[in-house]
C-alpha cells in the first residue's frame, strides 16, 4: 500500500458510513460484554433485519465509550451526524432503539435511558489516546484508516528522519504511562544512538494493578493506534522486530490485536517494504501467563524469551542490553498510543495540555465509591476534587470523601486534605503517592485505612517472585503485622516494626515490585496514623471496618 491507495481507503470508509441512514455503535469492551452487550448488539441487528433496514442502517461493535457501570452502552449516530448515547441496554430495549431511530416518529424512548453527553463526565475529559475509543470498529482495519490511521506512520516514512521522530516526541514532553514517568524521547534517543545490529520494540500490556484496565482497553478499542504507535518507534530507534506483551487475563485484547496484526500485514502496514519505503517491521504477540512481576521490564523479557518470568539487576539496562543481549525499547500500551497524534499533529501541540513537568493526558480507570465509575481521560494537573466531585458525580449515598489510592499496589492514598492538588507527576510524589499506570480507586469514610493498606500487602506478598529474600520475606511479615493491628492483637511495637520493615523492602529489594511494596502502608501511616493507633491502643476500628474481638 502506499499514501493515495490510503488516502482511497479512508475516502471509501467515511463514504460507506455516510451512506448509512443511522449507525449503532454498541460498545465490545469487556465490562460491556460482562454485562450483557453481546445480547445487545445481537437484538439490534435482529431488529434491523425484521424491518428490511440492512441496507440503510448498521449495526456495528465499538471499543469502550467510557462509563463502564452503566453499561451496556449503545452510541446512535444519525444521517444528520447528531449523536445520542443509551445507558443500561438490554436485549428487549434493542427493537425500541431501531424503531425510534431507523423510523423516526413512530416510537418515543424514555429519557432515562440517555447519558447526556455535555455531562461533566464528557465535558470535563480530554480524549487523544481514546480519541477513537467508542468509533472505531476494533474488528476492521478500515474503521481506523477512516478516522485518520496509518497516516502519521505514511508521514513520518517520506517526510521525516529517524532523528526527526525523536525530536517530535522529546518536543511533546511525554513520559511514559507505565509507571516510572521516564521521558519518552530521552528513551527513544538513546535506544536510536545504542550501537547493535538487531534492535526490538516491546509494547508492555501486562497491566497488572487492581481495578486497572486502561491498556486492556486500548488494545480491545483501538489496536491498530497500538500498532502504528509500535511502528512509528521502531522507525525511530531502527528496530525490525516488535512484541506486544499482553496479559494472560486479557484474551479478547489478544484476539483483537492478532486481528489487527494481521490486517496490516495483508495490507503492507505491517511487513517488508512499508508505504513502498526501505522500512520493515514485523509484530508478534506474546501472552503472559498473569504474574505481576512480568510488569517489570526485565522480567517481561526473560518471558518473552521463553524464561522465568523473574528481574534481574539493572544496569545493563534494556537500552544497552535487551531481549537476546540486542537493545530493545519498552513502553507501556497507552504510551504508544500517544505517539500517532504527536506525529500527525507536532509535539507543541500536544506540550500545549499538561502541566510543565507533566505534559498530555493521562488515562485513569475510575473505580470504587464514585457515581460514575469508568475509563477517562484527562489533561494532567486536573485536581483530584474536579475527577471525585465532577467527572465521577461524587460519593455516592451522602458519604464523605476519605481517599484516593493512585498507582495501584506501587502507590499511595491522598486524603481529603489534598483535593486540590494538581495531578500530576511531581505532586503525586510530594504527597508519597506515584501516578502509576493510572488505577485510581475512590474511598468514602466507611474504608478502614490499615485494612486497605493490608490488602495491597497481600497482594504484593502473593505476587512476589520470590526470588529476593527481603521482598519474598518481608512482604509476608508485614502481612502477619498488619493481621495483628486490624485483628486487635498489636503491641505499639507492632508500629515501629512495620515501620522498619518498610524501609528494609524499600532499600534492599532487587527490583521495583519490592521496592514499592510498602507504599500504600507508609502512605496510610503518614495520612491516616491516628487509624494504626486507634485500633492499637484503643482496639477501636474508626471505620467501623476490622473485626478486634471487643
Amino acid at each position: 500500500m502506499n499514501r493515495t491507495e490510503l488516502q482511497t481507503m479512508a475516502e471509501a470508509e467515511r463514504s460507506r458510513q455516510q451512506a448509512f441512514r443511522c449507525r449503532f455503535l454498541c460498545c465490545a469492551g469487556t465490562p460491556c460484554l460482562s454485562a450483557g452487550g453481546g445480547a445487545v448488539q445481537q437484538a439490534l441487528k435482529q431488529a434491523v433485519a425484521a424491518r428490511n433496514f440492512e441496507a440503510s442502517v448498521e449495526v456495528v461493535g465499538a471499543g469502550c465509550m467510557g462509563p463502564c457501570s452503566r453499561g451496556p452502552l449503545v452510541r446512535v449516530i444519525a444521517e444528520n451526524g447528531e449523536e445520542t448515547l443509551y445507558e443500561r441496554m438490554t436485549p428487549e430495549k434493542a427493537a425500541r432503539l431501531v424503531e425510534a431511530h431507523a423510523a423516526p416518529g413512530s416510537t418515543t424512548l424514555p429519557e432515562e435511558w440517555r447519558i447526556a453527553e455535555d455531562s461533566p463526565f464528557f465535558s470535563k475529559q480530554t480524549k487523544i489516546v481514546l480519541s477513537g475509543s467508542g468509533r472505531v470498529d476494533p474488528e476492521r482495519l478500515e474503521s481506523y484508516v477512516g478516522e485518520g490511521g496509518y497516516s502519521a506512520l505514511a508521514h513520518a516514512l517520506r517526510e521525516m528522519t529517524p532523528e526527526e521522530v525523536c525530536e517530535e516526541v522529546v518536543r511533546s514532553g511525554l513520559r511514559g504511562r507505565g509507571g516510572a514517568g521516564y521521558p519518552t524521547g530521552v528513551k527513544w534517543n538513546l535506544m536510536r544512538k545504542a550501537p547493535g545490529e538487531r534492535k526490538f520494540v516491546v509494547a508492555n500490556g501486562d497491566e497488572g494493578d487492581p481495578g486497572a484496565y486502561m491498556d486492556r482497553t486500548l488494545m480491545e478499542s483501538d489496536p491498530h493506534r497500538v500498532l502504528e504507535g509500535m511502528a512509528l518507534a521502531a522507525y525511530a530507534v531502527g528496530a525490525e522486530q516488535g512484541y506486544v506483551y499482553v496479559r494472560g487475563e486479557y484474551p479478547l485484547a489478544a484476539q483483537r490485536m492478532e486481528r489487527a496484526i494481521r490486517a496490516a500485514e495483508r495490507r503492507g502496514l505491517l511487513g517488508h517494504r512499508i508505504f513502498e519505503s526501505r522500512f520493515n517491521f514485523r509484530i508478534d504477540i506474546r501472552i503472559g501467563a498473569g504474574a505481576f512481576v512480568c510488569g517489570e521490564e526485565t522480567a517481561l523479557m526473560a518471558s518473552i524469551m521463553g524464561r522465568r518470568g523473574q528481574p534481574v539487576p539493572r544496569p545493563p539496562y534494556p537500552a544497552q542490553r535487551g531481549l537476546w543481549g540486542a537493545p530493545t525499547l519498552i513502553n507501556n500500551v497507552e504510551t504508544f498510543g500517544n505517539i500517532p497524534p504527536i506525529i500527525q499533529r507536532g509535539g507543541t501541540w500536544y506540550a500545549g495540555y499538561g502541566t510543565e513537568k507533566s505534559r498530555g493526558t493521562k488515562v485513569f480507570a475510575l473505580a470504587g465509591k464514585v457515581s460514575w465509575t469508568g475509563l477517562i481521560e484527562v489533561p494532567l494537573g486536573i485536581t483530584l476534587r474536579e475527577i471525585v466531585f465532577d467527572i465521577g458525580g461524587g460519593i455516592p449515598g451522602g458519604r464523605a470523601f476519605k481517599a484516593a489510592q493512585t498507582g495501584g499496589p506501587s502507590g499511595g492514598c491522598i486524603p481529603a486534605a489534598h483535593l486540590d492538588t494538581p495531578m500530576d507527576y511531581e505532586n503525586l510524589q510530594a504527597l508519597g503517592s506515584i501516578m502509576g499506570s493510572g488505577g485510581l480507586i475512590i474511598m468514602d469514610d466507611t474504608s478502614c485505612m490499615p485494612d486497605v493498606a493490608k490488602f495491597f500487602m497481600e497482594f504484593c506478598m502473593d505476587e512476589s517472585c520470590g526470588k529476593c529474600t527481603p521482598c519474598r520475606s518481608g512482604t509476608v511479615q508485614m502481612v502477619r503485622l498488619l493481621d495483628r493491628i486490624t485483628g486487635g492483637r498489636a503491641v505499639p511495637e507492632d508500629l515501629e516494626r512495620l515501620e522498619d520493615l518498610c524501609m528494609l523492602l524499600k532499600e534492599t529489594s532487587l527490583c521495583g515490585l519490592g521496592q514499592t511494596a510498602p507504599n500504600p502502608v507508609l502512605s496510610t501511616l503518614r495520612h491516616f496514623r491516628e487509624e494504626y493507633e486507634a485500633h492499637i491502643r484503643e482496639r477501636r476500628c474508626p471505620a467501623g471496618v476490622c473485626d478486634l474481638g471487643n
